[in-house]
């Protein structure tokens, strides 16, 4: 499989009517071919971990802006973060903030924060959830969202909206690693059965400004998150499609979340990105599905 531009990527996934344009950056409709193969895809990841027991939860693409705050997620990714703003004005401030709209005008002015953000990750609404004492055998909740990042760009894969299936392991710390190391091999044969060329990698997150890339760097040399890559646009610089982290009790303290025997616990966290493991699959299958390899297409339609 030869490089590809984003931009002939773009192309190719919107002439096959898979992804459609809406104007901005990182934004885009999905076709119905693309639907449903990304709803087959997440159909694999629930018959993986069947044997789980998880609990499921489901929540909406926004959260309590004092959990986010809370989370600390401001000081490590404020580049990333998505605010709420509202309209609470009265009638002739309304007036003036249409004139603004009308005439191209600055109108934020008008606005003000809410007390509602938006989902920088599927797992934010979780840990709140867990404060407390956890059971012996600790607790697991899987959950898909929508999450925002603000990283408008022209690459399809790297988008300001999408679709994480996320899983949250909280517990004893060997519980957790135990877990996560479970996983990672379950993530890899799960996507190498789509004929993905799926390999893991040591990484870090996209920590902010100076002090970000001390942080980085300890968490690459802790090998506290892990990647499994796809050559989707390069092979020299493969996409990520599943990540892991460990958290080690940094969500534990902050949310008080204690094991069965008093200690504070360990969590971590899996995410497929849905779309970009979508993409992967176009990009190494071809555009059309009815054309994709056999072994393949009776792996996602049986």
């Amino acid at each position: 499989m030869t490089d590809i531009s984003a931009q002939d990527f773009h192309d190719a996934l919107v002439a096959h009517k898979l992804i459609i344009p809406v104007g901005v950056p990182g934004a885009f409709g999905r076709g119905p071919v693309f639907e449903d193969v990304l709803r087959r895809f997440g159909d694999l990841v629930s018959e993986a971990a069947k044997g789980d027991v998880a609990e499921h939860m489901l929540f909406p693409p926004i959260i309590d802006r004092r959990v986010f705050e809370k989370s600390d997620y401001l000081e490590s990714f404020p580049q990333l973060a998505g605010t709420i703003f509202s309209f609470s004005g009265n009638d002739a401030q309304h007036r003036e903030m249409m004139n603004c709209v009308h005439e191209h005008k600055p109108w934020a002015q008008y606005q003000s924060m809410t007390d509602v953000v938006l989902a920088p990750a599927a797992c934010y609404p979780i840990y709140p959830q867990l404060t407390g004492t956890l059971p012996e055998d600790g607790r697991l909740v899987d959950v898909q969202n929508w999450v925002f990042r603000h990283e408008p760009s022209p690459e399809p894969t790297r988008m300001q909206s999408f679709r994480i299936r996320e899983m949250v392991r909280a517990g004893r710390p060997e519980q957790v690693a135990d877990w996560r190391d479970m996983w990672l091999e379950r993530g890899l044969t799960l996507l190498r059965r789509l004929g993905l060329p799926a390999e893991p990698e040591t990484a870090s997150d996209p920590f902010f400004g100076r002090g970000g890339r001390m942080l980085a760097a300890n968490q690459r040399m802790q090998k506290l998150k892990f990647e499994v890559v796809v050559p989707v646009l390069s092979a020299a610089k493969p996409t990520a499609v599943c990540s892991f982290n460990y958290h080690q009790d940094h969500f534990g303290l902050l949310f008080d979340i204690k094991t069965a025997d008093g200690q504070v616990a360990h969590t971590a966290c899996l995410g497929f990105g849905l779309e970009r493991v979508t993409m992967a699959l176009f990009r190494v299958h071809g555009y059309v599905t009815a054309e994709w390899p056999a072994e393949v297409r009776k792996v996602l339609w049986p």
